[in-house]
């Protein structure tokens, strides 16, 4: 008798454990896989972005003192991009930009010239906030009033076939995302409910014998919570073995998903398998003990 109460004690509310792992494992892990190619591309889209220059061509002549201010008054603007708080603003002088050409070219321009022709310019990276069409034409015109500057210029084709193919990549990525989530509810869904479907007498059972509904539910919600937890872990661990042999192909990989964004991600990987896990077996114990005995039949 004590053997038998055992055996059920053990048996109650399991269900093939190793399917049911490896199928959440695989949906979480194509879950991950997508969200670490969303980072990446969200993040590379970044770096490119804040690498879009404008340059400020300086009048010639100028002392060292007006170069300074100049450097200051664009450093204050919130339009310039700041990495680590510091403002990304560059003084090139004609001299270095005659030794870069040179460098380059392989030809001694200035002493064939006689003159060095080129002029001091102030390199200001812009930030991705401010790269509109209209912001980049104010941004502009609003140096060019700065005394001292020549003339303003930068790559306006270059800017917006960049800011044409991020709104086309994200409505993309937003698309995908969605019907990527869906897919893996309903895949982790139907893999609770069919793993649970073997146990619906044993349900109607304890029914039979008095045992309450959150009694029945416990077992039941319990392991499925911690089904969908290991399911996360292994999902994770999959998920970073990848990036690591990926990195050893493209360097530089790791540095495109801060730390920090790859533990959102591993959070959000085992959120949704504990949740979905959880919530998918409550609705499926809650149907199994309102069928009658012919439904479950």
């Amino acid at each position: 008798m004590a053997k038998e109460k055992k055996y059920r004690k053990k048996k109650l509310g399991s269900y093939p454990f190793a399917s049911v792992i490896f199928s959440v494992t695989l949906a979480l892990f194509v879950m991950g896989l997508f969200g670490l190619l969303i980072l990446t591309t969200q993040n590379l889209t970044r770096l490119i972005q804040e690498n879009v220059e404008m340059q400020v061509f300086l009048h010639k002549n100028l002392s060292d003192n007006e170069i300074v201010k100049i450097k200051k008054i664009l450093s204050s603007k919130d339009y310039v991009n700041k990495k680590a708080g510091e403002p990304q603003v560059e003084h090139v002088t004609k001299e270095e930009a005659a030794e870069t050409f040179m460098k380059e070219t392989g030809e001694d321009f200035v002493n064939f010239l006689g003159d060095n022709p080129l002029r001091d310019v102030i390199r200001i990276k812009i930030s991705p906030d401010f790269h509109a069409t209209e912001n980049l034409s104010e941004i502009k015109k609003e140096i060019g009033f700065i005394s001292g500057v020549y003339e303003v210029t930068y790559i306006e084709n270059l800017v917006q076939s960049i800011n044409e193919n991020v709104q086309k990549i994200s409505l993309v990525l937003l698309g995908f995302t969605a019907i990527l989530l869906i897919v893996v509810v309903v895949l982790i869904n139907n893999t609770i409910k069919l793993a649970l479907f073997s146990q619906r007498f044993l349900i109607r059972s304890m029914q039979l014998v008095g045992a309450t509904a959150s009694f029945i539910r416990k077992p039941f919600l319990s392991r499925a919570s911690l089904f969908g937890f290991i399911s996360g872990m292994l999902a994770c661990g999959l998920l970073y073995g990848i990036l690591r042999l990926a990195e050893n192909e493209v360097e530089g990989l790791m540095d495109l998903v801060p730390v920090q964004q790859l533990m959102i991600l591993a959070g959000s990987m085992l959120m949704v398998g504990f949740l979905v896990g959880f919530i998918s077996t409550f609705a499926a114990i809650k149907k199994y003990m309102k069928m009658s005995l012919d439904e479950l039949y």
